[in-house]
């Protein structure tokens, strides 16, 4: 008899549990979860691409001759106008040979006018004459070589620029064609950076000479360039290997602040008419896609792949996969599983906005 009681107490107990099991259950299915629908509305989002900075003109100095470098008259990272001396070889050699060559021509000329002098008082033919005119006109080009050559011992800034890095210095032995450093006009930069062919397109038909393209630039720490760039060139061919196509923006830089061979982030501000609009916390990822959680006509959740256009803050715009006029799941998208039959509260999605805007401050 003690052994039935013991029994009896040990049965109750379980249906004790199991009812309250049952009313847990019961409960947890009568949570309401928040849904939501995407929205379409206009806005504008920022496309990013990396970029290469590149001074206007960037030139190498080379030797014109060989010989010593005898001095420099500049230093590096410096400014130089045009016209200035930068770089002086060893002249004695080349100003010997124009001396040479003055003399030559200077002897030359008098012996062509007397044979002027001659050939007028007929002591001389007129071939004569022809003979001394052209040994002239041979003297006079030697001596302009030579003093060409002399003056490329003297190497001067071709325009206003920065001065790099020094690859000789003085006392150096210099062969024709050594590298001595580079020159930047770095006032106005060139800005490349490889857009894809189907934006490439959307470009072209959007814009005109009276309509440029206008950029911005976010430098490597980040900030903003203060000045904006307008895009004035596009290359000729696309790169097969990438589909890509280099456009080049042209930014003022009047502080010098940037300088050549730097990189940074070309940003363009495109308009979006009627985007179609999701909260990103309404998203999950699986393999590296995005899926939502549809809420068909038996409240039942169904996950669907979208396709993201692109990415602002705490929204995804959509491309494909969803549309405006469906509900799809906006929290607890961990909590259930495909095919769950949920309850759950409609929420506006301009509410669900200005709730996301007041968590983002």
């Amino acid at each position: 008899m003690k052994n039935m009681l013991v029994m009896l107490g040990a049965f109750c107990a379980l249906l004790f549990q199991a009812a309250c099991e049952t009313h847990e259950e019961s409960e947890e299915k009568k949570v309401k979860y928040l849904v939501t629908n995407p929205f379409l509305q206009d806005t504008t989002f920022v496309k990013e691409y990396v970029c290469q900075i590149q001074a206007i003109n960037h030139i190498e100095l080379r030797s014109l001759e060989q010989g010593y470098l005898q001095d420099i008259f500049v230093d590096e990272g410096k400014y130089v106008q045009k016209g200035q001396m930068m770089f002086q070889l060893l002249p004695v050699q080349y100003k010997a040979e124009y001396e040479k060559a003055q003399a030559e021509a200077n002897y030359v000329e008098i012996e062509y006018k007397n044979t002027l002098m001659l050939a007028d008082s007929n002591v001389l033919s007129p071939v004569q004459l022809a003979l001394s005119k052209a040994k002239l006109e041979k003297a006079k080009a030697e001596l302009e070589l030579a003093k060409v050559r002399l003056g490329f011992t003297q190497i001067k800034a071709p325009f206003n620029g920065f001065v790099n890095r020094f690859y000789a210095r003085a006392g150096s032995l210099l062969n024709e064609g050594d590298l001595l450093t580079t020159l930047s006009d770095i006032s106005t930069l060139w800005v490349y950076f490889n857009v894809p062919e189907a934006e490439y397109l959307d470009y072209k038909q959007s814009m005109n000479q009276d309509n440029m393209l206008k950029v911005r630039l976010k430098m490597a720490n980040h900030q903003l360039y203060e000045h904006t760039g307008v895009v004035k060139t596009i290359e000729a061919d696309f790169n097969n290997k990438t589909g890509n196509i280099a456009f080049r923006a042209t930014f003022p830089n009047p502080d010098y602040l940037l300088r050549h061979g730097e990189t940074g982030t070309i940003l363009i501000t495109v308009p979006l008419r009627r985007a179609l609009l999701i909260p990103q916390k309404a998203t999950f990822e699986v393999l590296d896609q995005k899926y939502v959680y549809v809420v068909d006509s038996n409240k039942q959740l169904k996950s669907r792949r979208i396709m993201i256009e692109a990415e602002l803050p705490d929204l995804y715009v959509i491309r494909s996969g969803i549309s405006a006029g469906d509900k799809i799941l906006l929290e607890g998208l961990r909590l259930v599983r495909e095919n769950d039959q949920i309850e759950y509260e409609y929420q506006d999605p301009k509410k669900v906005i200005n709730s996301l805007k007041i968590q983002a401050q």
